[in-house]
């Protein structure tokens, strides 16, 4: 049987074995197609690994052309992060900047060899829509290349910068996958001024795109509340609002969706002593806010649940019974 939902301005149809009920809400797969996940669930860990003058939040003062006149701090907030999850026994996704790959090769082999998956992040972490194609292209090989190069894996994953890949830019999709690219983690599905989908599917499926090709989409999560998908478990979200709301959020989408959460954070979230940059009063707040809190609270989660990385998920829906499609139609 299959849903159909509206996706933005395309239409979006929601496939996923046996039979079910179509929902109101367009952004949540059916309670029915929880039943196919274990009981116990295992969560995705993801890291977005950039340096802290990389930033969106920043961007408007700081070029890309400076960026080699400020002190990196990129390896040893790594260094920490590798620690952090070494401690509590987790395996993540590493979404390497193609920048960063480049001038420390050995930083990211050392990711790598710690059993980390590296996935890519763009080469300088500009926002999808930005770009033309072309750019997007260049952008994406370039980085791949360096990633590759100094891991010595192959990368399959793509998180745009910023969670950009929106309504305007889902043409960048079907380049991911002319590169090679298995699966995607850039949509958002939720309302904000720089990014998000807010009617997009909360959890992990398959995407057909127009031209009839199809990609993997692992979307951040979300709780849906009074009809509206409240982000959780990463980046800001998590320094910003109550640890105990954040494991609220967490047992609820296991409980009520039955579905594996993503978490996500940057190794510069876990340094409260790095420099203080000039912005908008809402970039500080947003970058600065919570740095104090974020490994502790990190220790917490990571140790209450049991993490993967992204591919692992990847891998487990790739199964027959476990797999889910949502067509993206011209809007015809």
């Amino acid at each position: 049987m299959t849903l159909r939902a509206n996706y933005g301005r395309s239409n979006a149809t929601f496939c996923a074995p046996g039979g079910f009920n179509a929902t109101k809400d367009p952004g949540e797969l059916p309670p029915g197609f929880s039943q196919n996940h274990s009981p116990e669930l295992v969560d995705g860990a993801s890291v977005d690994l950039e340096d802290y003058y990389q930033v969106e939040a920043f961007a408007d003062r700081v070029e890309r052309a400076r960026w080699p006149e400020f002190a990196s701090r990129v390896r040893q907030n790594t260094e920490r992060t590798l620690e952090l999850l070494n401690r509590t026994g987790t395996r993540a996704t590493f979404f390497v900047l193609g920048y960063v790959a480049e001038r420390d090769p050995a930083l990211i082999r050392e990711v790598a060899a710690a059993g980390h998956e590296i996935a890519c992040h763009s080469h300088l972490h500009r926002r999808v829509h930005t770009l033309t194609p072309v750019e997007f292209r260049e952008d994406v090989r370039r980085a791949r290349g360096a990633i590759e190069d100094a891991a010595g894996v192959r990368v399959l994953g793509f998180r745009a910068p910023t969670f950009s890949v929106t309504l305007d830019s889902l043409w960048a999709l079907d380049i991911l996958l002319e590169e090679g690219f298995e699966y995607d983690s850039s949509i958002f599905p939720v309302r904000h001024d720089l990014y998000g989908i807010p009617d997009a599917p909360r959890f992990l499926h398959q995407l057909a795109l127009p031209s009839g090709r199809s990609i993997w989409e692992i979307p951040m999560s979300t709780v849906r509340m009074g009809g509206v998908n409240l982000p959780a478990a990463g980046g800001g979200y998590l320094r910003l609002i109550p640890l105990a709301v954040t494991r609220w959020a967490i047992r609820r989408i296991h409980r009520r969706d039955g579905q594996p959460v993503i978490l996500y954070f940057h190794p510069w979230e876990l340094d409260p002593e790095q420099p203080r940059l000039r912005g908008s009063w809402k970039s500080r707040f947003r970058h600065y806010s919570g740095l104090k809190k974020t490994e502790a609270r990190l220790q917490i989660i990571l140790t209450e649940g049991k993490f993967q990385p992204l591919i692992n998920l990847l891998r487990k829906a790739q199964q027959p019974e476990q797999a889910a499609q949502v067509s993206l139609g011209n809007g015809d």
